[in-house]
């Protein structure tokens, strides 16, 4: 039902216009929906209205992420120095992370991602790396290096480059060779000197 207004709500016809409407409004009201007014909109910090409800078991999220060094390391059990923190700290290594990887950082002296929330242990969970190696040192099952056109290794006069074509050349002031077993050379040409 609809009501409208022509002129001055206080005049005589205006109440009987305003008194159609609220029986409208009364519906609502015997559902038995809770009416919410604006006192209660206001009372309720805004933050926790939008919140949704913490899922059973889940970790509230108040974590935070700090770098550290590593003092000693023994398996997944770590000892670290947190930045700005009076001493050493225990921490644990996450679970996703390779153990190997924060020992690695710490024979280099690099810092590590650690996740701290209240009431448990410090995590390690990353290595960072803060400054150029001196030396590289890589160790894998199984190790690749592709170029799509050329593949160059060297270190002062000597180098080894491997083409596209399949052309290798091998550049040295002296170069040796040798083999427990068989060693063969096989090749339509072969040119000594």
């Amino acid at each position: 039902m609809a009501a409208s207004f022509d002129g001055d709500p206080r005049q005589p016809g205006a109440s009987a216009a305003v008194e159609e409407l609220e029986p409208e409004a009364a519906p609502a009201e015997a559902s038995g929906a809770p009416r919410v007014t604006l006192d209660d909109v206001l009372a309720e910090p805004a933050e926790a209205a939008l919140a949704p409800p913490p899922a059973p078991g889940a970790q509230p999220l108040g974590a935070a992420m700090r770098t550290a060094r590593i003092a000693a390391i023994a398996g997944r059990q770590a000892r670290i120095v947190v930045r700005g923190a009076a001493g050493p700290v225990e921490a644990l290594v996450a679970p996703e992370v390779d153990p190997e990887v924060i020992a690695d950082a710490y024979a280099r002296g690099d810092a590590v991602l650690i996740e701290l929330c209240e009431g448990a242990l410090p995590l390690i969970v990353g290595a960072l790396t803060t400054q150029r190696p001196k030396a590289l040192h890589l160790k894998a099952a199984t190790i690749t290096i592709e170029g799509e056109q050329e593949l160059l290794l060297r270190s002062g006069r000597g180098a080894v480059r491997i083409r596209e074509d399949g052309d290798i050349e091998v550049v040295g002031s002296r170069i040796s060779a040798a083999s427990r077993g068989l060693f063969r050379i096989v090749g339509r040409l072969l040119r000594l000197n």
